[in-house]
């Protein structure tokens, strides 16, 4: 086994049929699969190619890497594995600034405060850590979740950090004191993403149980829950960037784009391969073209390659093809890619991949052509 978000979620499969939906709180609301969309112009963008190229590939973990998250400034990356430590990079020349260690078992997902000060970490040991980056140690652990914690987030003040577990609840967390502020009966199978809005007044969560919701993060209301007809396992979930949107995956090969409010499936992203792991999605743009950013969404995939769609029309804008073994030519990942992070203000991309290959690697779309392979 190799982390809770390396789990296969077969047992979850099976538990499914009979979902607990007697939770949701009366003030929710059910949204299903509607034939509306909303208009063109609120998300319209325009069109264009990505060029992606291998920077560097960054080697430090000895097993499947879970999540990578650029800081919040763009010059550093964390990265979590299930070797049970968190690594921080600078990324723009593949340097090794220091490796976290403490929890006693796989890290499922690491987060960003906003203003780079710490890091938080989830792992299957059922704790969080709060990590000091500058200081380059550990200043609180947050007990409480009676099963592996999957996900976390931080808000925008970086004062309240949302986590989720297995043990199916989304819990609150005051970060300067360490205590959990509310815990909330979120789900019927294991969480598998938090994620605050941009003023950080909402929090989504998704799960295994096939649903999202969106909760009230000041009194823990859930105001709306999302599924599908089909019911498919969800995966990941966040907020787009301007928080009109959630980006959902699940586990059968599909990314849709919500207009949540509305009860309303804009965007559907297909051609990646995504049954069996959790996988990060993101947004991202691309450089200025006469003043105009291309919007892609990004996501890994279980063919080992990269996935870049435009946002709009749908269409892959490129593959960072896999391979099928460390020996393969080729700069690809050769497992299964779950982690998956844009950076903040450039067209740079991080990824990191399951136990078969245990790398992070950095792309890059400059314009030029030449790659080099990190430490």
């Amino acid at each position: 086994r190799e982390g809770g978000r390396a789990q296969n979620s077969s047992v979850s499969h099976a538990v499914r049929n009979d979902l607990r939906t007697g939770r949701s709180m009366t003030s929710e609301t059910v949204a299903e699969v509607g034939s509306k969309r909303p208009r063109d112009e609120e998300i319209s963008l325009a069109t264009g190619k990505c060029n992606y190229r291998l920077l560097h590939t960054l080697r430090g973990h000895t097993a499947g890497v879970a999540s990578v998250k650029f800081s919040p400034k763009g010059d550093l990356l964390a990265t979590a594995s299930a070797d049970s430590t968190v690594q921080l990079w600078r990324w723009e020349d593949g340097s090794h600034v220091h490796t976290f260690e403490g929890h006693q078992a796989g890290i499922n997902d690491v987060a960003w405060s906003a203003d780079a000060q710490f890091l938080a970490s989830a792992s299957d040991d059922m704790t969080i850590r709060l990590w000091d980056v500058t200081e380059q140690k550990a200043v609180n652990t947050f007990a409480g979740h009676t099963n592996y914690v999957m996900c976390l987030n931080f808000n925008h003040k970086g004062n309240m950090l949302a986590s989720g577990s297995f043990d199916e609840t989304v819990k609150l967390w005051e970060v300067k004191s360490g205590h959990c502020i509310n815990t909330l009966p979120a789900h019927s199978d294991p969480v598998t993403a938090v994620h605050f809005n941009k003023d950080s007044t909402l929090v989504v969560s998704s799960s295994y149980d096939g649903l999202c919701r969106v909760w009230n993060s000041s009194n823990g209301m859930c105001l709306r829950t999302i599924i599908r007809d089909d019911n498919p396992p969800v995966s990941f979930v966040r907020f787009s960037p301007n928080g009109l949107y959630i980006l959902v995956c699940t586990l059968d090969n599909n990314i849709r784009l919500w207009k949540y409010d509305k009860n309303e499936c804009a965007k559907t992203y297909t051609g990646h391969t995504n049954k069996q792991y959790c996988s990060f999605a993101a947004f991202c743009k691309s450089k200025d073209t006469d003043t105009v950013k291309h919007q892609y969404v990004v996501s890994g995939s279980e063919d080992c390659g990269v996935y870049i769609w435009d946002i709009d029309k749908k269409h892959k804008a490129q593959v960072l093809e896999g391979r099928q073994s460390s020996s393969s030519k080729g700069d690809g990942h050769c497992d299964a890619v779950v982690a998956i992070d844009c950076h903040p203000h450039k067209q740079v991309l991080a990824s990191g991949a399951l136990k078969k290959d245990c790398t992070v690697k950095i792309w890059i779309d400059d314009g030029s052509t030449s790659t080099t392979e990190g430490s």
